[in-house]
Formats: structure tokens, C-alpha cells, sequence
């Protein structure tokens, strides 16, 4: 055992009962040891004495967990783990195809670099500069969101944040209190159900399963609405399932949260990409009552494959943008000036770089959905936004594999990257197990190649 820099021994507990106090009358070293060895013996504190200053060490058997219990409960972002394990593997060597990842494998479009390659000369760029974004970005968010949604906002409306997922928990921040209720639609995005309990509220889950297109219903929602229920997660098109609730749904959804005044949180960071013509409408040009109960949350990553730079936003009634900026301005205050500058390029600028994106999408979504749907056991609806399948696996489950047993899509998941070295995020990460989700965001030959492997591997 050590104290600080120095070795110790454990004291005998056969030291003999020492005198209480010394000549002048002060409690003398013995008579300390022997109070030690009390509470030890009592299973107060334990006990060590260093053999260079023959002091004794008095330790807590009681001592604090060196990491809050707020913190330590916050699970690891199961996508980040796979994608992370992936490219060490690759990194190593290994020929490893990594389906893991939500961003596109496409560079950012020239003339967004361009920007920020001027922006990064600009002296201005270097300095502090107000927290809820410049004023150049925070316009062009609002007529990118009149121009995109045909919802009507103000400067005032909107707080540029360091990605999404900064968004998303200043949003549940701002307005869940302590043992407050957040519906959670399962299968949902690994960092919702954490950003809830980071902030003291409590995930209540409702799973939609294949059979209704991971879209959950109304009458699910109200059966899980009780007296607690603050808000409303809600995220379509949909990540991990790619499904997009229709018109119809999300107006149904929308009413009922402003009959029962319960604030939604929408996410719309996959809004540009839909397919198949399907209309992604955004809650408050459905139901514009709802403008006072509701929070937008959106970025630049996926649109315009800009993952990295780290640019996202809240739409909201002021009050609660005031009060998310106030808790920003002491977490991070602003995001990047030169990422912002480069945000600007991208929400000015046209929408052809994200159509060629989209194609692509659209012609690796077919190619996987076909591949998995040969796959003995394995189920994919064929997903009408983002870029993403979520595959059923519920019949592979039990099935001797190589001589192993996968019994949930956790350990299936294990497998086929031990086995035949793919990555895949198993169905746990976003809900119940039986599911597999695979990004179509990676070159056709690289689908082609992974998924034959998860075929040969399953179909023998």
C-alpha cells in the first residue's frame, strides 16, 4: 500500500497499550497508535505507518469515490465505441469495414473550406466572441430555417452550440427539473436517454418495433404520459431506424403534446436527407401553437458532411434560449469563430452539394437493404431517410454461429467482428436487443464487401 510518495508497512497489532500521556502532559505517540488501533479493530478506518518518519497514516475505509455518481452513471456513446474500436483495428492492420459511423464519407464541399481558409487570417476570428454566435450565422439560420421549413424565427430564437449533442443537453437542461418524466421513442440515438438523466430527468421508453416502422403512436405516447411528464423527444427522419414519421403522424403527435402541455424536443439534423419523396414537415408549421413548447435542434454536420466542425444550433421560445445561453457561457461559450465562418458558407450557400450526397445515399441504401434481406434471419425495411438500416436479427439470435451462441444482438454483433472483422452497433445501444444498425455512409464497394462476409458468415 502507499501514502502519497512513500512505502508503508501495515502496524502489528500486537503493539503493547501505551501510557496515555507524555511528561508535559500532551498525548504521546503510543497512545495516538493505540486510538488507531481501536477504530481499526472497529472497522472505522484502516491503519498504516511509514518506516522513514515512523508517523502513523490514518485511511478512511470510508473514503469518497473519486468520481461523482452523476458522472460515473453516464454510459460510453456505444457509436463512438464501435466506430473507435473499428479504426484501431484498421489502424492496426486489420482489414477491418466499419459500419458504425453516422457521418459521410465525403469530404466537406469546396467552397466552405474556402471560408474558413479566408476566415482563419481574419484577427477577428481569434478574439472571444458573443456566446450565442455570430450574428452573421445566427441570420443565416434564420432564413436557412424560413427557406428549409417555412417557419418563422429571429435572431433571438437561436443559440449556435458546439455540435448536436451540445444542443440536446442544453435543451433538456433548460427545462427539466429533478425527477421529471422525458418520453424517449425507442429505438432512439444512444446520447438522448443520457443527456435526460444528466440533468436529473428519467427516460421513459416507447418502443416501436418493425412492424409499425419504428414510428411510435399516440395512443403508445398517452399510455405513457403521467403527471411527471415534462417533454417529448422526438426525431425524424430518424436515427438509428432511418424511418420518417408521415404528415399525418406528426401532426397527431403535435396535438396531443399541446393538449397535455408538454414541451417537444425535435430533432431535424437529417431533414435534407429523405428519399422516395417523402415530406419530413417540421411541428411548428404543422401546429404554430406549439412555438412556445418546443425546441429545434439542428447543425451542419450531416448536410453538408461537416461532422468535425463542430457546429450546431437550438430553436426556441426566448426565454429558454436566454437561459441555455447562460449555462453556455460558463460551459464553453462560443463555438469556434472560424467553424462558425464556415457554417456561414455552408447555410448561404446552395443546396447541389447535398443532392450529389444524396444520390449516392439513396443508391447505397438499396444495395445494403438487398444484401441484408439475403442474409438468412435477417429482416430490413427498406428506410426512407437519413442513412441508416436497422435490421431485425431476432431469428439469428440462439443460432450455433462457429461454434458460438449468440443469444442477443450485443454478442452477435461481437461476433461478426471477431469472426469476419465488421462492425456493426448492436440493437442495445438504442433500445431492446434483436437489432443490428448499419451506416450506408461508406463507399459501395466497401457495403459490397461487409455485408458478403456477414452473409458467408451466417449463411455458411
Amino acid at each position: 500500500m502507499e501514502t502519497g510518495a512513500l512505502p508503508v508497512e501495515l502496524l502489528p497489532s500486537s503493539a503493547s497499550r501505551p501510557s496515555l500521556l507524555d511528561e508535559e502532559g500532551l498525548v504521546t505517540e503510543g497512545a495516538r497508535r493505540e486510538s488507531l488501533r481501536v477504530k481499526v479493530a472497529r472497522g472505522l478506518i484502516g491503519e498504516a505507518i511509514s518506516p522513514r518518519s515512523g508517523r502513523i497514516t490514518a485511511v478512511s475505509q470510508t473514503a469518497k469515490p473519486r468520481i461523482s455518481k452523476r458522472i460515473a452513471a453516464i454510459a460510453e456513446s456505444a457509436t463512438l465505441a464501435v466506430d473507435g474500436k473499428a479504426k484501431a483495428l484498421k489502424a492496426a492492420g486489420r482489414p477491418v469495414i466499419g459500419f458504425g459511423a453516422g457521418e459521410p464519407d465525403f469530404p466537406t464541399p469546396g467552397y466552405i473550406l474556402d471560408a474558413a481558409e479566408k476566415a482563419v487570417r481574419v484577427v477577428a476570428n481569434h478574439r472571444y466572441t458573443p456566446t450565442p454566435g455570430l450574428p452573421e450565422l445566427r441570420q443565416a439560420i434564420v432564413a436557412k430555417t424560413l427557406r428549409d421549413s417555412q417557419f418563422k424565427i429571429t435572431v433571438d430564437n437561436v443559440l449556435v452550440t458546439n455540435g448536436g449533442k451540445q444542443a440536446v443537453y442544453q435543451s433538456i437542461a433548460s427545462i427539466v427539473d429533478q425527477g421529471d418524466e422525458v418520453i424517449l421513442p425507442a429505438p432512439y440515438w444512444t446520447t438522448y436517454p443520457e443527456c435526460i438523466r444528466l440533468a436529473g430527468g428519467i427516460p421513459i421508453e416507447v418502443f416501436a418495433d418493425e412492424t409499425s416502422n419504428y414510428c411510435v403512436s399516440v395512443e403508445q405516447l398517452e399510455a405513457a404520459r403521467t403527471s411527471k411528464t415534462k417533454a417529448l423527444i422526438f426525431c425524424s427522419p430518424s436515427n438509428p431506424t432511418g424511418s420518417v414519421y408521415t404528415p399525418e403522424q406528426v401532426r397527431a403527435i403535435g396535438e396531443w403534446a399541446l393538449k397535455h402541455g408538454i414541451w417537444i424536443i425535435t430533432d431535424e439534423i437529417y431533414e435534407h436527407l429523405r428519399y422516395d419523396g417523402v415530406q419530413a414537415p417540421s411541428l411548428p408549421v404543422l401546429i404554430p401553437e406549439l412555438a412556445n413548447q418546443i425546441i429545434i435542434l439542428n447543425g451542419v454536420a450531416k448536410t453538408y458532411a461537416m461532422t468535425g466542425w463542430r457546429v450546431g444550433w437550438m430553436i426556441g421560445p426566448n426565454d429558454v434560449i436566454k437561459a441555455a445561453t447562460n449555462l453556455q457561457s460558463h460551459l464553453s461559450s462560443n463555438v469556434s469563430n472560424v467553424a462558425q465562418r464556415a457554417a456561414i458558407a455552408a447555410l448561404t450557400g446552395d443546396l447541389s452539394a447535398v443532392e450529389e450526397m444524396k444520390v449516392a445515399f439513396d443508391r447505397r441504401r438499396k444495395l445494403i437493404v438487398k444484401m441484408l434481406n439475403e442474409i438468412d434471419g435477417f429482416e430490413c425495411l427498406m428506410p426512407q431517410g437519413a442513412f441508416y438500416v436497422y435490421p431485425a436479427v431476432h431469428k439469428v439470435l440462439g443460432r450455433e454461429i462457429r461454434g458460438k451462441k449468440p443469444m442477443s444482438s450485443s454478442e452477435l454483433a461481437t461476433l461478426i467482428l471477431d469472426e469476419v472483422e465488421v462492425a456493426a452497433v448492436p440493437g442495445e445501444a438504442f433500445g431492446p436487443s434483436g437489432y443490428l444498425r448499419f451506416s450506408y455512409a461508406l463507399s459501395d464497394e466497401d457495403i459490397v464487401e461487409g455485408i458478403s462476409r456477414i452473409k458467408k458468415l451466417i449463411n455458411g
